[in-house]
């Protein structure tokens, strides 16, 4: 079987690790959007015409069984299109406000992800259903997909200022469980963790690699050739000190450029 796995960044490969736990046999493409990254500022229109057509050109070039979309952004955004126009699975990611809601003592929890992300009616509708009883803040933190990529390269980040204001809402003292709407923010647990060490923080990828194991259940495929790489829409200035991190992520080749 032979996966695709799309992010703005580097936010996906979170996914790809646990995706690799849970299905070690699946062959993984990764396609990194960062030509355009990053998304959580950009207007929705001009979002769902970009990504739709930049997976589908990975499609046709790639011909992966299934697109794993490892992008809260672009799965809110474009993911009903991409299922439309291309013949497919396609396995989103959602904030995971369901198990957010379950764990949470107060009843008083908190969304962090992108603006893009939390003004979409879709992050309303997950918390009418998982959430109806429950207190919600949410944020959209503009900073913090470029504070996960950074540190994703070993710089030193600090997130304190990016977080507080979520916090620091009328009644968000009470938080005690935090849905991470982002999958970038993978990468920023720890900070988070030690700026409150009493609150619970929730990772959607996890949950993304489950759904993809049970979407792609019993899917087969002669092997992809191409398979393996991670693909890049702009060049890496940095391409030497991300090189042994992808491979990390078991990416040993990486392209960059237009497929």
């Amino acid at each position: 079987m032979h996966l695709l796995v799309f992010d703005s960044g580097i936010g996906g490969l979170g996914v790809v690790r646990e995706i690799r736990r849970l299905q070690p046999g699946a062959r993984i493409s990764y396609l990194a959007d960062n030509g355009f990254f990053p998304y959580g500022e950009k207007p929705d229109a001009v979002l769902l015409a970009h990504i739709v057509g930049l997976i589908g050109k990975a499609i046709a070039f790639l011909k992966p069984d299934a697109v794993v979309v490892a992008c809260n952004t672009a799965s809110t955004i474009a993911l009903g299109a991409l299922r439309a126009a291309y013949a497919l699975p396609f396995i989103g990611c959602v904030p995971p406000i369901k198990p957010a809601a379950a764990a949470s003592k107060t009843r008083v929890i908190g969304v962090l992800a992108t603006a893009a992300t939390v003004r979409r009616a879709y992050l309303r509708e997950l918390i009418e259903t998982f959430a109806p009883d429950c207190e919600i803040h949410s944020l959209g933190a503009p900073t913090l997909a470029a504070l996960a990529e950074r540190k994703f390269r070993g710089q030193a980040v600090d997130v304190a200022s990016a977080v507080a204001p979520l916090f620091n809402q009328p009644g968000a003292g009470r938080i005690d469980a935090v849905a991470l709407g982002c999958t970038h923010y993978t990468f920023l647990h720890p900070e988070f963790e030690a700026l409150y060490p009493g609150v619970t923080w929730f990772d959607p990828a996890l949950g993304v690699a489950r759904r993809t194991l049970a979407v792609t259940e019993g899917l087969s495929a002669a092997p992809e050739p191409r398979a393996g790489a991670a693909w890049f829409t702009a060049p890496l200035p940095d391409l030497e000190i991300m090189r042994p991190r992808l491979a990390e992520f078991g990416f040993y080749e990486i392209r960059q450029g237009a497929l």
